[in-house]
């Protein structure tokens, strides 16, 4: 079949727009996947075990995390427990991302479900909201840059290691930065501040203790309970309650805010409409 110069094109402009908002996630991934590259070497990883677990598995924080226990000689079921619940919230990604794919074909849902991470989710669900052109395909193309660029990383990181001796804690700390990022993104709610709290005292107690294989799973756990507490409490309403507050006396009247809404609400139902016929257009943008 022969393909329109004018769907080509459209394509050719959706991987650009897409190679363009993935360049900070690939920057990104280069600094942190090399490190992660030369911690799984000094875990007795092969070249062929970090390449396809950077392909497959394809999780950051769980990359990082892996290596890092197995180091420790944490059981195996404490490594799979802990990588679950740093996992888990991919959930969430895919639950907020669900609504962006219902005029989606099932195997582009799949490859784009299955290629998210934190980074890809901050940028495609910003494009989402500000762009009614913006579709499941480009997002795709997004994760799967972002995904070329961790594997390659990870590759230099393993081959670098062969030659160079990069202490596992330097290496190492790569990890804490990173959960130390996700923590940070949750804003400063009283519940993330209250979760970040009881995870380092979970950690460090384990520590004390001489328990260093299950810190992580035991921190987890701890900084989970104390955040389903802290939300319980009422802390997270009563700043959503404040932000409100502040809009309006910011904005104005009440009768304002209403109408800013209203048209908000018509700017998404148009760009709602954009974005179907866009998806229509571009299902085929990712090979």
């Amino acid at each position: 079949m022969r393909t329109h110069p004018t769907s080509h094109n459209q394509r050719l402009q959706g991987l650009k727009q897409a190679f363009v908002a993935a360049l900070p996630i690939m920057a990104g991934y280069l600094v942190l996947g090399i490190p992660c590259g030369i911690l799984g070497l000094q875990a007795g990883m092969s070249l062929l075990q970090i390449t396809l677990m950077s392909l497959l598995f394809y999780s950051g924080a769980g990359q990082y995390l892996i290596p890092n226990m197995w180091l420790a000689a944490a059981p195996v079921a404490s490594i799979v427990a802990s990588v679950s619940l740093v996992n888990a919230r991919q959930i969430l990604y895919g639950a907020a991302l669900s609504r962006f794919c219902e005029h989606t074909g099932k195997r582009l849902t799949l490859l784009f479900s299955a290629t998210v991470t934190d980074e890809s989710f901050g940028v495609n669900i910003e494009r989402f909201a500000d762009d009614g052109r913006w579709s499941v395909a480009r997002a795709t193309a997004v994760n799967l840059f972002s995904l070329l660029s961790w594997v390659c990383a990870n590759v230099v990181g393993a081959l670098a290691g062969t030659v160079l001796s990069v202490p596992v804690a330097v290496a190492s700390f790569a990890m804490t930065s990173i959960f130390l990022c996700l923590l940070f993104m949750q804003g400063f709610s009283r519940p993330a501040l209250v979760a970040g709290v009881a995870a380092a005292c979970g950690v460090l107690a384990c520590k004390l203790l001489g328990l260093a294989g299950p810190a992580i799973f035991v921190g987890a756990l701890l900084g989970i309970a104390a955040a389903m507490l802290a939300s319980a409490g009422g802390g997270g309403h009563a700043s959503g309650g404040g932000h409100a507050s502040g809009a309006n006396a910011a904005g104005g009247p009440v009768g304002e805010t209403s109408e800013n809404d209203e048209s908000k609400s018509m700017g998404r139902q148009s760009g709602g409409s954009v974005h179907r016929e866009q998806e229509a257009q571009e299902a085929g943008d990712v090979p």
